[in-house]
């Protein structure tokens, strides 16, 4: 235990219901706004990953045993834990990830509503009416769980995102090995003890590591599915592991989200939303309103817009309630949107505002807008995940929904208009998960999240989500 953020903090992995420090070398965990050591934190060896997946099997049985009532009774319980403690986990979690303080709390809010929504669920899987389909049989299905899933977790949103993995996946019925990110494991461990005293033993495990441990507990023959939310190369490399022992894989990666904004779109709307959904989080976000597509009377007003915008965003400490952005989550990652920019640059672009490392301690990187930018720029087809957004100009609806669509990635994209037809013919047109009309970003636990293309396959949230932890299982009944 370290006490950190003003709550004290398990740094040892939670397998089989005690945690236990890991065998491996130990990580630092760094706070991106000083570059400082946070903690460090030992990495699991094999043996231990390999507890961890027996701890999972050996409690499947059980758990998946259990009435859906009692697996829902579990989870409003672990939701209502995360909820009491929602100051000290916001703490810990603007820390760790440096998001401003001043918006951690609604993603707490997020989680807990989203395994409240999966609680209910648990009660409400149905499968096709059993039935005669065969002269002196009745048929019916079932819906079992798939068994033992191994769910891998970003940096970006540690806490939602360890919600989202687990809410499905144990209102279904399975058990779960959750690896966070190395960068940011806090919340997760802190999840890991919450939830110790509400689920059963292997219910829940959850181990501390690199990719060397992802990679392992992918390749593990324990192991039944793999959840991962991460990036296209990552995706790639997992779903090539998996297809060895053909293991079920859900794969949320990428963005490159679109912002289509046509000639009659009002720009107030616009800029507010883009302001949000563009910089929140650092721009960390896979659908981060990044890539503006503007109607060629209302491009420029737009970009002047933006300008001004992106300028006025509170750059600061993540501690502190008035800051809006706060720094990325590493050095690298810094030098990753620094070397998209500068060669943005070189080729041309223009920036508008930013564009640069920022003159203060951390990994922080100036709010960008930039324009001048062409469809082939790697800019545009390659996902930044910093605070920089572009701005290319259209001269068609044709051409906006070529251009938004001209990218490997498929996973959330926006439209602003008055016109509801245009707005239709975008929406069925653009391939992509999710679409907003006149807004970006905002998202329920009712309605599934996921992507076309590059972006991976599979759904978080909803009853789409649920249903793949599952296997329908056909029953025959001879009369």
């Amino acid at each position: 235990m370290a006490r950190i953020a003003g709550t004290e903090v398990p740094l040892e992995s939670f397998i089989g219901g005690e945690f236990q420090a890991g065998t491996d070398d130990p990580f630092e965990v760094i706070d991106p706004a000083t570059g400082e050591m946070i903690a460090a934190v030992a990495a699991v060896g094999p043996a231990q990953l390999d507890a961890a997946v027996a701890a999972a099997s050996g409690a499947f049985a059980a758990w998946s045993g259990l009435s859906p009532a009692e697996r829902s009774t579990a989870l409003l319980a672990v939701a209502q834990a995360i909820e009491d403690n929602e100051a000290a986990l916001s703490s810990l979690e603007s820390l760790n990830v440096g998001k401003p303080i001043s918006g951690v709390p609604e993603e707490i809010g997020f989680a807990v509503d989203n395994l409240r929504f999966f609680a209910g669920a648990a009660r409400m899987l149905e499968g096709r009416a059993s039935g005669e389909y065969l002269t002196g049989y009745t048929s019916m299905l079932r819906r079992d769980a798939i068994g033992v899933v191994a769910s891998i977790t970003p940096w970006n949103y540690p806490l939602m995102m360890a919600a989202w993995k687990l809410g499905p996946a144990l209102a279904a019925g399975c058990t779960v090995v959750l690896k966070p990110s190395e960068l940011t494991p806090l919340t997760s461990l802190k999840l890991a003890e919450l939830q110790a005293g509400i689920l059963p033993a292997g219910v829940v495990n959850v181990v501390t590591g690199a990719g060397d441990v992802g990679a392992a507990l992918v390749r593990h023959p324990g192991v039944d599915m793999v959840s991962l939310t991460g990036s296209v190369p990552t995706g790639k490399d997992i779903a090539a592991a998996a297809a060895a022992s053909l293991k079920r894989v859900h794969l949320e990666l990428g963005g490159k989200a679109p912002v289509v904004v046509f000639d009659d779109a009002d720009l107030d709307t616009v800029v507010g939303a883009v302001r949000l959904a563009g910089f929140i989080n650092a721009g960390q976000d896979c659908t981060a309103a990044c890539r503006v597509v503007a109607g060629p009377r209302i491009a420029d007003d737009v970009t002047d817009a933006l300008r001004d915008a992106a300028a006025s965003l509170v750059v600061g400490h993540p501690g502190e309630e008035k800051t809006e952005l706060g720094p990325l989550i590493s050095l690298a990652q810094r030098d990753r949107v620094v070397g998209y920019v500068d060669r943005a640059v070189a080729g041309g672009a223009k920036v508008a505002t930013g564009g640069r490392v920022a003159d203060r301690p951390g990994w922080y990187f100036e709010p960008s807008v930039i324009g001048g930018v062409s469809q082939d720029d790697e800019i545009i087809q390659r996902e930044v995940f910093g605070p920089v957004v572009t701005v290319q100009k259209m001269a068609s609806e044709d051409e906006a929904i070529a251009m938004a669509n001209g990218v490997d990635y498929g996973l959330a994209a926006s439209v602003f208009t008055t016109d509801v037809g245009k707005a239709m013919r975008a929406a069925a047109h653009l391939r992509f998960g999710t679409v907003w009309i006149n807004d970006h970003i905002p998202l329920v636990s009712e309605m599934p999240h996921g992507g076309f293309k590059q972006s991976g396959y599979g759904k978080d949230m909803s009853v789409y989500a649920i249903e793949a932890y599952t296997e329908p299982k056909h029953v025959m009944v001879k009369w």
